[in-house]
């Protein structure tokens, strides 16, 4: 075990003025109270805190991330108390300490519960704004534990652990630029989550080291050999890559381990970033490229920092292998990412990352995690669109200034437009793709120039959360949604409330609700509206609590259910809901088994958590709910109003065309020039001598309908035409 001043000697090898009597303070009061405590392993525990701070001075860190790695676990497993920390050692050790001991205490609660690893990852990401040491000095606690991970009893317990590594922490050392801490984590939990598979791998790895000798280092030297005679000072090595990058890498391409060729990694080490070209020039000129291997991040550096040249050759003994060219300070990022720029001034640590720091680029990807941790509802659905965030490859895209935009593969404009701004995102109508207008929902290619056309009155459509990719935007879009949703379920409530007044002869008032609040377990009177609107509570329930007397008697048992056609018999009040200002897909749904249009007579059938699906009166859906009359609702166009909410409504008509040349042309004119446009078109049978199909037209109405199918009857090529209701 790592003494004192062992500890102390690491920190001032590389930061003189640390604060050596702190460090030695903190292992004194560590080991005091952490006392006859064993870990798993049967070691003391101090050794573990001991190990992470031991961790942290690989990372070079600064006195106070040494301290409080090793007094990370006092709070949460021994009697100490934070008001202790902070009176020993000072407000700002007290802060890191509490943010990690929080973690911590998630992290034990989470087991398999989704939603509180979920919640563990957001509480993480707030600790992480508000310090990034948080996150380093977690890292190094987890990568501890990791190797560690054999003594744990439970097999159960060993995979949860080595999932959640594999699917938070993993990917975050990689966000932030710490590959080493990223392979040794992922390669760890590999062996636990898929040991087979691990074994497998290595098996085939020494395999080949006893067939082929040491290809590595001769390779290596033949590569430094050749880059000497061409006059560049470079350090080559080489490394096998990891056991869990070849498995990944043969699960993505869908090959065998033996067709795998770039199994081997090498690297190049020079002076400056013009040596790196050179080298680069060197090395493809002595042997041949692997096509389209050749990746310049350099000129584009990752979000996380990292800059290399990446190409693959066919090399030195026929070896096809991966060459990385860059300088030893773009080395030290690549290594230790965030930790590697850490600097003391005024003895407290700076992150200096360049150009790159300039813009905060380094930290964006924080910046939108904290932005989608905004707009989500719940834990899960965060953890769900950040893991969208962390995972996915990137394109690299230009706004019209030439400014960079890093996207996830597959990104559209719209993921673009919420990267530049969220009022961009949420005003976008339209977007030029390298001068050219283009559909929303174009994904994205490398070097692409982007330019976002807005409009202050558009709002975030319903529909781009089929397409977008990105956490932010998605996050955004169901934010709008749920707010629009909630105001047209209140809209909704009110008008069947209402009605449901109306129709007893009480006058209706919100405030004449407040009784029913606290009996149905509403938040307050607006909450009750509008669950009664999506369905979750009928107007019945309410009435009921309000106005016993009003209670229904029991009916006889020969009772005839509610047929269809029978919803707007003379019985049936006639103080309908109207439909009018309710965006169709929240509160109201129109049924795609009758296409309901203004001028049908129409019935709504209330669905829990949907609100209203509106149906036609002979719709034969409705025989389905002819047992259900309580979720029947008498409906009503509003046909007082200029124009229906939501624009165009979708007719259906079912027609046989000739078949000869022009047909689908004439039929596209006539409805074009009466008013309509084709929103779908489906053959569903085919003879030499006509085509059925059904065509899907937007109209205003009922009576625009039957003139576009008027006007089709007379087109000589349009063999019959009529209104299809399936």
């Amino acid at each position: 075990m790592m003494r004192a001043f062992e500890l102390v000697e690491r920190v001032k090898a590389y930061d003189p003025d640390a604060d050596e009597d702190l460090i030695n303070r903190a292992y004194v009061f560590s080991m005091k109270v952490h006392g006859a405590q064993r870990r798993a392993s049967g070691d003391p525990y101090f050794s573990h805190p001991l190990e992470v701070a031991g961790i942290l001075t690989q990372f070079k860190l600064d006195t106070a991330s040494i301290v409080t790695a090793l007094l990370h676990d006092t709070v949460e497993d021994t009697l100490t108390s934070i008001d202790e920390i902070e009176r020993v050692f000072g407000p700002d050790i007290a802060r890191l300490v509490d943010g990690v001991t929080k973690l911590s205490r998630l992290e034990q609660q989470a087991q398999s519960d989704r939603a509180k690893q979920a919640e563990n990852f957001r509480k993480l990401l707030l600790a992480m704004s508000a310090d990034i040491r948080v996150l380093l000095v977690k890292l190094a606690d987890r990568l501890h534990n990791m190797r560690t991970i054999g003594f744990i009893p439970k097999p159960e317990k060993r995979q949860r652990i080595a999932r959640e590594t594999m699917d938070i922490y993993a990917p975050l050392a990689e966000r932030i630029g710490m590959r080493r801490v990223q392979e040794e984590l992922e390669d760890l939990a590999f062996s636990q989550i898929n040991p087979d598979a691990r074994e497998s791998i290595v098996t085939r790895l020494q395999h080949l080291r006893a067939r082929g000798g040491d290809v590595v280092s001769r390779v290596a030297e033949h590569i430094a050999g050749v880059l000497k005679f061409e006059g560049l000072n470079a350090q080559v090595s080489g490394r096998e890559k990891s056991p869990y990058s070849i498995w990944r890498k043969t699960q993505r391409k869908n090959v065998a381990f033996e067709q795998l060729s770039d199994i081997m990694a090498f690297r190049v080490l020079v002076a400056d970033v013009a040596d790196c070209y050179r080298a680069l020039g060197v090395v493809h000129s002595h042997w041949r490229v692997v096509p389209g291997r050749f990746k310049d991040y350099i000129s584009v550096a990752k979000p996380n920092g990292y800059r290399s040249l990446h190409t693959g050759i066919f090399g030195p003994e026929g070896q096809r292998v991966e060459i990385q060219i860059r300088t030893r300070d773009m080395h030290d990022v690549a290594e230790f990412g965030v930790a590697a720029h850490w600097s003391y001034k005024d003895g407290r640590p700076i992150v200096e990352t360049g150009a790159a720091a300039k813009d905060g680029g380094q930290y964006r990807w924080l910046r939108e995690l904290l932005d989608i941790l905004e707009h989500t509802s719940n834990p899960e659905e965060f953890l769900e669109h950040t893991k969208l965030e962390m995972y996915q490859d990137q394109v690299f895209c230009f706004t019209p200034k030439g400014d960079l935009i890093a996207l996830p593969r597959g990104a559209t404009p719209v993921d673009f437009a919420y990267a530049v701004h969220s009022a961009v995102g949420d005003h976008c109508v339209g977007a030029k793709i390298n001068g050219r207008m283009m559909p929303l929902r174009t994904a994205l290619s490398n070097g692409d120039q982007v330019e976002i056309v807005t409009s202050k009155a558009q709002v975030p459509s319903p529909t781009w959360e089929r397409f977008v990719v990105t956490g932010k935007a998605r996050a955004r879009i169901r934010r709008f949604i749920r707010s629009q949703q909630r105001q047209q379920f209140v809209e909704l409530g009110r008008s069947i409330l209402q009605k449901a007044f109306k129709a007893e002869g009480y006058d209706y008032a919100d405030k004449s609700l407040e009784g029913a609040v606290k009996p149905l377990k509403a938040d307050d009177v607006e909450d009750l509206i509008a669950e009664v609107g999506a369905g979750q509570i009928s107007d019945r329930e309410i009435l009921n609590i309000l106005f016993p007397e009003t209670r229904p008697q029991p009916k006889p048992a020969n009772v005839v259910p509610i047929r269809k056609g029978k919803a707007a018999t003379s019985d049936v009040p006639r103080n309908r809901v109207p439909i009018r200002g309710l965006i169709p897909g929240m509160a109201i749904h129109y049924a795609g088994c009758c296409h309901p249009l203004p001028g049908d007579r129409i019935v709504g059938i209330v669905t829990t958590g949907r609100g209203v699906t509106i149906h036609t009166i002979d719709c034969d859906t409705l025989e389905q709910f002819a047992d259900q009359p309580a979720r029947w609702l008498d409906v009503g166009w509003d046909i007082d109003s200029e124009a229906p909410a939501g624009g165009a409504f979708v007719g259906r008509i079912a027609m046989v065309v000739r078949n000869e040349q022009g047909s689908l042309g004439a039929l596209s004119t006539v409805i074009a020039k009466n008013g309509g446009n084709i929103t779908n078109l489906k053959i569903t049978n085919r003879t030499t001598e006509f085509w059925e199909m059904i065509i899907d037209v937007e109209v205003r109405d009922v009576k625009h309908l039957t003139n576009v199918i008027a006007a089709l009857r007379a087109t000589p090529v349009i063999n019959s035409a009529e209104r299809a209701r399936g």
